[in-house]
């Protein structure tokens, strides 16, 4: 016999890893293969799905203390049996709980169909309620329990209508695994989907917890160990990764005493003509602030007055044609650039762009540079083929479009999906910008940032973003490494700054969030993101 107490003290201080451990994301697939080797070593696999349980009803009851009623919909499959175990186990701490099944009960298999059979038994129910006996109340606490995150194919329009009546209702609800409706693997709607308050999910998120728009139907996610030891996570090659500083820490190019402006790298920036050169002024900027030693913005000689005026610490040096861009770069001491921001779409941005090829440095490539390679793609991505693994590039969706037009959106590819394969194509690192954004390297790694405000959609953001990662890279950082930094630094210094940011107010705030990387004795910045609504 449990009680409340003892149910929420058991589950209160359980999850998957330490804030020491970089945040693997199991696709759904990965999730049941993790299940399956457990079960397959000896570990009982109904005990698991008994502590799965256990941990949703110590949820609601943590969180819903005075619910009149709690509803728990259930599936056909081991969702369902989750549901059930919750249902049994919230009776027993004296909740009001009534249970509704889709499908057949009698056609359940395994432990799920043990399950059942438990709830039964704990009710002292002769059957199961039907999900079509259900008219939920506005006091209703619903615990969704039908799909999870395995679901592949759209709902249909019964449990579509029951959604519905949830969300009319206004009644809470507490997903098990994920928001029945949601892909597991996209974040997709398939159809539709409950948008629940609070959603518990076992041994490591999905990447539908945090892709748009699953993520915004989540709300807040509980990650849970259940009893499935880490080694079976282990013995992925995980590929995708939750954006934050222990995944490319390890990789930050710490300042040291004796360093000079040199040692810690020249970043440059190429600005276009007289009318738009903010762009380049922004990247430049971030890219100082980002600890590059020094930043050139090499600009056309219609520019130079303009550029000249507006900067200080940004050094400002002509650049009459492509012609002797790479011994300027020589002259300089370049380690690194940033091409695109306000560069024009002309044949002398063209021009540009192509003699960056016989720097062999590492560079970033925003902007118009994705408009100007859009024209013929593989061309381009022949001519930097060579010095490909240190070059990033930054698509939002509508430049991802032009540039990949053979990976469009689709049901069951993922965001992720589509970065990885832009990645393998063109030999760069791709940075999808949005939201969610998503940095993709070539060997197939991936990461997702969900650290982002709103407010971070403003005009000049995606230039800072382009110096920042091209700081990093000309201090050093592999490119994966330096995207996946620059992403989270920037989506930091937007929550630093708050609502009401303009571009500007961005490379200052980057000061602060860096801190903690670069001033021995500092404490780590730390924003787990949607783990923390």
């Amino acid at each position: 016999m449990i009680n409340k107490a003892e149910m929420t003290g058991r589950h209160a201080a359980q999850s998957t890893m330490s804030s020491a451990d970089v945040q693997v994301l199991l696709s759904p697939a990965q999730m049941g293969h993790v299940d399956g080797a457990a079960i397959r070593s000896g570990i009982d696999g109904f005990a698991l799905m008994v502590n799965a349980g256990e941990a949703v009803a110590a949820l609601v009851l943590e969180k819903f203390p005075q619910a009149g009623r709690v509803v728990v919909l259930c599936g056909p499959g081991n969702n369902g049996g989750d549901g059930y175990i919750a249902a049994r186990a919230l009776l027993r701490c004296g909740v009001g709980v009534d249970v509704h099944a889709y499908g057949d009960p009698a056609g359940l298999k395994g432990d799920a169909a043990r399950a059942a059979a438990a709830w039964l038994q704990a009710s002292r129910c002769e059957t199961i309620s039907p999900l079509d006996a259900f008219s939920p109340c506005a006091d209703d606490v619903v615990v969704d329990a039908l799909f999870g995150a395995g679901l592949m194919r759209p709902i249909d329009e019964r449990l579509a209508a029951v959604m519905a009546q949830i969300m009319a209702a206004g009644c809470p609800v507490v997903a098990v695994d994920l928001p029945s409706g949601l892909s597991g693997a996209s974040g997709q709607v398939l159809g539709s989907s409950v948008v629940a308050d609070h959603t518990v999910t076992f041994v490591a998120m999905k990447p539908g917890h945090l892709l748009m728009p699953g993520r915004e139907r989540c709300g807040a996610v509980s990650v849970v160990d259940i009893g499935i030891p880490q080694r079976f996570v282990e013995s992925f090659d995980a590929r995708v990764f939750l954006n934050s500083p222990v995944l490319w820490r390890h990789h930050w190019p710490m300042m040291r005493a004796h360093d000079h402006k040199y040692g810690k790298g020249h970043l440059a920036v190429l600005s276009g003509g007289p009318s738009m050169t903010g762009a380049g002024r922004l990247a430049a900027m971030a890219g100082l602030r980002a600890g590059a030693g020094l930043v050139t913005l090499f600009s056309l000689p219609a520019a130079m007055l303009v550029n000249a005026v507006h900067m200080t610490a940004v050094m400002v040096r002509r650049l009459d044609d492509a012609g002797d861009l790479e011994n300027a770069f020589v002259e300089r001491r370049i380690r690194g650039f940033v091409a695109g921001p306000g560069l024009g779409t002309q044949d002398q941005a063209a021009a540009l762009i192509d003699a960056l090829a016989g720097t062999g440095l590492a560079g970033i490539f925003d902007a118009d540079a994705l408009s100007v390679m859009a024209g013929n793609r593989d061309q381009w991505f022949k001519r930097f083929e060579q010095m490909a693994s240190g070059l990033v590039i930054t698509p939002h969706e509508g430049e991802f479009a032009r540039l990949f037009p053979e990976i469009a959106p689709a049901q069951g590819t993922s965001k992720i999906d589509r970065a990885v394969e832009a990645a393998r194509i063109s030999g760069m690192t791709v940075v999808l910008k949005g939201p969610d954004t998503v940095v993709a390297a070539p060997d197939g790694r991936s990461s997702l940032s969900t650290n982002a405000p709103p407010w971070l959609a403003t005009a000049g953001s995606g230039d800072v973003l382009a110096g920042l990662i091209g700081a990093l890279l000309t201090r050093g950082m592999p490119a994966f490494e330096a995207a996946a930094a620059g992403v989270w630094l920037h989506s930091e210094a937007g929550s630093l700054t708050g609502p009401g940011l303009i571009a500007e107010d961005l490379p200052q705030a980057v000061s602060h969030t860096m801190a903690a990387f670069e001033a021995p004795g500092r404490p780590e910045v730390t924003r787990p993101g949607i783990l923390a609504r």
